[in-house]
């Protein structure tokens, strides 16, 4: 039986991967920062499903020795899913070096050295790494500079890891278009949700199950690498 790890695993679109997965037959490691609860909550869940078959890691991933101290607790892994990420506005004229400072480690920083810390029990087992980009990281999302560039990066690195840990490690991405509306900081009012539903030629807003389908499909896929799949309902035809 093959094991993921999915960081962010607790919650939103993270949530619904860990579920996804765990369904076709996946053993789970569900990392998480502050989500105690809900992790918790999810893993017991799914263990009463299929007994032993989820664990869970706390870690801040904008801390590189947590990072490391994470990687070192897995002993065997098939599956990275790189989902955890920060996400809040930062127009140019304020950004600040600690807002870029959270968002690249976390956004960049974590994903690079887990993946690199991992590669040799990815390696192994002839596994992958899933990346969790966004649409934004070729059509920069306003007042977001930091996030953007962060995603860019991610982007890139999904490409560069591809050819760099090939044969033995596949390294795709998925990038998310409007799937669920903003928590925390970022609140859109109604006109506002409506002038992005308008852009998508599908004229509805996608679901977390969405994203953690075309996981699953990637995760399967043995003959598919380097590749970003755009689950947008074709919003990037309009932008």
């Amino acid at each position: 039986m093959k094991t993921a790890l999915i960081t962010g695993g607790a919650l939103r679109i993270g949530a619904q991967i860990t579920k996804t997965l765990h369904a076709h037959d996946y053993n789970i490691i569900i990392h998480y920062r502050n989500s105690d609860k809900e992790a918790r909550a999810l893993a017991d869940t799914l263990n009463q499903v299929r007994a032993d078959s989820v664990s869970l890691l706390q870690a801040e991933l904008s801390d590189i020795q947590a990072v490391k101290i994470l990687a070192n607790s897995i002993d065997n892994l098939d599956v990275l899913v790189n989902n955890a990420s920060v996400f809040y506005p930062t127009p140019m004229q304020n950004a600040s070096e600690e807002d870029w400072q959270k968002i690249m480690d976390t956004n960049v920083m974590a994903p690079f050295f887990l993946s690199q810390s991992l590669s040799a029990t990815l390696s192994k087992n002839q596994g992958c790494i899933i990346n969790i980009v966004d649409i934004h990281a070729q059509r920069p999302l306003k007042n977001h500079a930091i996030y953007n560039i962060s995603k860019a990066g991610m982007m890139m690195m999904t490409q560069t890891l591809a050819k760099e840990l090939a044969p033995d490690i596949r390294v795709c991405g998925v990038a998310p278009g409007s799937i669920l509306w903003p928590e925390n900081k970022v609140k859109l009012n109604d006109e506002q949700k409506n002038k992005i539903l308008n852009k998508i030629p599908l004229n509805k807003q996608g679901s977390p199950k969405d994203i953690a389908n075309a996981v699953l499909f990637l995760a399967n896929s043995s003959y598919i690498t380097g590749q970003i799949i755009s689950v947008d309902g074709g919003r990037t035809l309009n932008q």
